[in-house]
C-alpha cells in the first residue's frame, strides 16, 4: 500500500534541499516530516519530486536493495539541483550498475588498498608539516582551511593519480562548481568540458609515457586484459576521484577540526590519549555526514520501505545523516563521543559503493588532526562559530574557509 502525504499549497512547501540547523544538526525540516513517515516526499528545485529515505535500517536496506540503480540515466534520477546533460552521461563507476560497476571500480581500487595507503604515512606527514609551517609562517590568525584542508589532500590525489600539482588550484575552483550548491547550470557545465579537456591530454600523455599512478595502471590493467577501454571512460573515472578524493578529506579536515574546537572535552580527552584518534576518525565521520545528500537512487521495481511503497521509477534520497543519528542505534546520537569509535555508521556508506577512498581519507585525516592539535595547543575560532561561512546544498557538505588563531 502506497502512504499518502498531506497536500499543501505550493507556497508552504520547502525546497529541497534544506539548510542544516548548524554546521553539526539535521536540518530543521527533517524533523516534522519524520514525526509523520519515515520515507516521505520532497520537492526538488528541478520540479520533480524525490522520496527521502530516513533511518539506518531503512537506508541500510536500500543501499543493499538488488532493485535500487545509482545510474544518473534514469529520467528521475533526484539532481536536486540544475544539472547539465553532462551529469546524466559523463559519470563513472559511483553513476553505474554491476556489472559496469564492479569491472570499472576494480580499475581504481588496487591503488586505495589500506596496504598502498600505509605506505603513504610518511609523505602525507610531511605535506602536513609543510603546510602547517606555512601558516604558522603566515601569522595567526589565518585560513587553516586555506594552508592546510585543501592543499594537503590535493596534493595526495594529484600524486596517485599522476596529475600535476602545479596545475591543483584548477581542479579546486572545478571542484568547488561541479560539486557547489551554489554552482549555477552553466557552471556546472563549463568545468566538465573544462575539466574533461585537460583530462583528455593527460590521457594522451599516460598512453605513450606510463607511469606509476592510477591513471597509468588504468591503461596498462585494460591493455593486458584485453578490455576495450575508451579514452572518455578513463577521463571520467578520473575526474571522479579527483573531485572525489579531494572535496571530501578538504573539508573534513575543517570540520573535524571545528568540532573539536567546539567541544572542548572531547579535544581534552584526545589530548590526553593520542590513542583514541583512530576511533575518534570513525566518531567525527558519524557526527558530520559531509555526504547527507550524496546518496541518489532511483527505484527500478515497486519498493516497500517501513510501509510505504516507492513506485518504480522513482527518485530516490537516501539522507544518511538521518541514519548516523538514529537513536535505535547510535546512544545519544546528537553528541560527540569519540570514545563511541564505531564503524557502524554509514558516513562512508555501505555496499557495493562503499567509498573507494575510505582508507586515504582515514589516514589523512589522522595524520592532520594530530599534527593540528600538538601543533597549536592553543587553537581557537578566529571568528563566531556562526560566522563560519558553510556550503548548503552542495553534495559534499563543508566550509569556505575556516579563520583560526593560536
Amino acid at each position: 500500500m502506497t502512504a499518502s502525504i498531506d497536500e499543501k499549497p505550493e507556497t508552504e512547501q520547502p525546497v529541497f534541499p534544506y539548510p542544516r540547523a548548524c554546521p553539526f544538526s539535521l536540518p530543521a525540516e527533517y524533523g516534522p516530516a519524520m514525526e509523520k513517515s519515515s520515507v516521505f516526499k520532497v520537492k526538488l528545485v528541478t520540479g520533480k519530486e524525490a522520496w527521502a529515505v530516513t533511518g539506518y535500517q531503512n537506508n541500510l536496506e536500500l543501499l543493499m536493495h538488488p532493485h535500487v540503480s545509482s545510474s544518473r540515466e534514469h529520467e528521475n534520477f533526484p539532481f536536486y539541483f540544475h544539472a547539465p546533460p553532462e551529469f546524466r552521461t559523463e559519470t563513472s563507476f559511483i553513476g553505474y550498475d554491476a556489472p559496469r560497476h564492479t569491472t570499472t571500480r576494480r580499475k581504481a581500487a588496487v591503488t586505495f588498498t589500506n596496504r598502498r595507503v600505509q605506505r603513504l604515512r610518511e609523505k602525507i606527514a610531511a605535506n602536513v608539516d609543510e603546510r602547517l609551517d606555512a601558516m604558522e609562517a603566515a601569522g595567526s590568525p589565518a585560513d587553516l582551511h586555506e594552508f592546510v584542508s585543501l592543499p594537503v589532500p590535493m596534493s595526495m590525489i594529484c600524486e596517485l593519480l599522476g596529475v600535476p600539482y602545479e596545475d591543483h588550484a584548477f581542479f579546486a575552483e572545478h571542484g568547488t562548481n561541479l560539486l557547489g550548491g551554489h554552482a549555477t547550470q552553466e557552471q556546472r557545465q563549463a568545468a566538465m568540458v573544462e575539466v574533461g579537456r585537460y583530462l583528455d591530454k593527460l590521457v594522451d600523455l599516460k598512453e605513450a609515457e606510463p607511469g606509476d599512478d592510477l591513471l597509468s595502471r588504468a591503461i596498462v590493467a585494460y591493455r593486458e586484459s584485453g578490455e576495450e577501454y575508451s579514452k572518455r571512460d578513463l577521463v571520467n573515472l578520473c575526474r571522479l576521484l579527483m573531485n572525489g578524493g579531494h572535496e571530501t578529506t578538504a573539508n573534513m579536515i575543517s570540520l573535524c577540526t571545528m568540532a573539536l574546537l567546539q567541544n572542548p572535552d572531547q579535544l581534552a580527552e584526545l589530548r590526553r590519549d593520542p590513542q583514541l584518534i583512530g576511533p575518534a576518525i570513525e566518531e567525527l565521520v558519524r557526527y558530520i555526514t559531509i555526504g547527507d545528500l550524496a546518496v541518489g537512487r532511483v527505484a527500478l521495481e515497486d519498493i516497500e520501505i517501513d510501509g510505504t511503497t516507492i513506485p518504480k521509477g522513482d527518485g530516490i534520497l537516501c539522507l544518511m545523516m538521518t541514519a548516523n543519528r538514529d537513536g535505535g542505534v547510535f546512544d545519544r546520537p546528537d553528541e560527540l563521543i569519540l570514545s563511541r569509535g564505531t564503524r557502524k555508521h554509514l558516513g562512508f556508506g555501505h555496499g557495493a559503493h562503499y567509498c573507494i577512498g575510505a582508507d586515504l581519507a582515514r589516514v589523512e585525516l589522522e595524520i592532520a588532526l594530530t599534527k593540528i592539535i600538538d601543533r597549536f595547543p592553543g587553537l581557537e575560532l578566529a571568528v563566531p562559530f556562526e560566522d563560519i561561512r558553510t556550503k548548503e546544498g552542495s553534495v559534499v557538505y563543508g566550509v569556505w574557509s575556516l579563520p583560526v588563531r593560536w
